[in-house]
């Protein structure tokens, strides 16, 4: 929206993201203020000076990461006050891709993985908090199916919940800092405005027990798909064979998690 929503939005993030940090677990490696080394090496060869430790990243070059990489990444300025934040630290934590796709998929439009002129139209009627709302249990169904989840499930879960309240009061909707309940906390909900199979563990009326999760992971490895279709087809075939056994693999993976009970609201 404006300068101003972006530094809101960026103080909002980084109480999240924290200090530095090198969990063993963690994909991204060394971290400082949630920018990765990876991230900051190229951000600093881009500018022309030498790379050093994350540890030393400067104020101003957090910020500026962080607009360009993310903020500007999901055209936060184009987005209703409430949903900017929402979908930026979506972004954030998991792509800003991935973050779009989540935001498309609540408005019914083809999830491409960029907020476009079609996804900000789709945008012109729907009420911001019911926005809010699917974006964020999308977003905390597919990270209930990762394989990291019984690792950083718990803080996951609860910067989604925090990002959900204060966007929603950003939005100016009524009850945003309602606590979820425990069972909130363990999966995320189904919302009216859902009206295809998605990423929530009721997914579409609740099939099952658990569904969402498998959905999720179908919905994930669809998207990685796609860009086969561009291939010589000796090619095309062999690599979908290759995700195909990767998509066997983590359905596998999914379904013991739900018959561990994880999947269960």
């Amino acid at each position: 929206m404006t300068a101003s929503s972006f530094d809101e939005a960026l103080k909002r993030v980084l109480v999240h993201e924290g200090g530095y940090a090198d969990h063993p677990a963690d994909p991204g490696g060394a971290t400082m203020k949630g920018v990765t080394q990876r991230v900051y090496d190229g951000w600093r060869r881009r500018h022309g000076v030498p790379v050093q430790a994350v540890r030393l990243i400067e104020p101003g070059e957090v910020a500026a990461i962080y607009r360009r990489q993310y903020w500007d990444a999901v055209r936060a300025d184009d987005l209703p006050a409430g949903l900017d934040y929402a979908l930026f630290d979506a972004a954030v934590n998991s792509g800003a891709a991935q973050a779009a796709k989540w935001l498309q998929r609540t408005l019914g439009v083809a999830a491409d993985g960029q907020v476009g002129e079609a996804t900000l139209a789709a945008l012109a009627d729907p009420e911001a908090g019911a926005v809010i709302d699917g974006l964020c249990d999308r977003r905390l169904a597919m990270l209930r199916a990762l394989r990291t989840f019984p690792t950083f499930g718990a803080g996951w879960t609860r910067r989604v919940a925090d990002v959900r309240a204060a966007a929603l009061g950003m939005a100016g909707q009524a009850g945003a800092a309602v606590e979820p309940t425990p069972q909130q906390a363990g999966a995320a909900r189904a919302r009216a405005a859902d009206t295809r199979l998605s990423r929530t563990p009721e997914g579409a009326g609740g099939l099952i027990s658990g569904a969402g999760v498998l959905g999720a992971v179908v919905a994930e490895q669809a998207d990685r798909l796609a860009p086969l279709a561009g291939l010589a087809e000796p090619l095309k075939w062999l690599f979908a064979a290759l995700m195909l056994a990767g998509v066997a693999l983590t359905l596998r993976g999914a379904l013991r998690r739900i018959g561990a009970g994880e999947g269960t609201p």
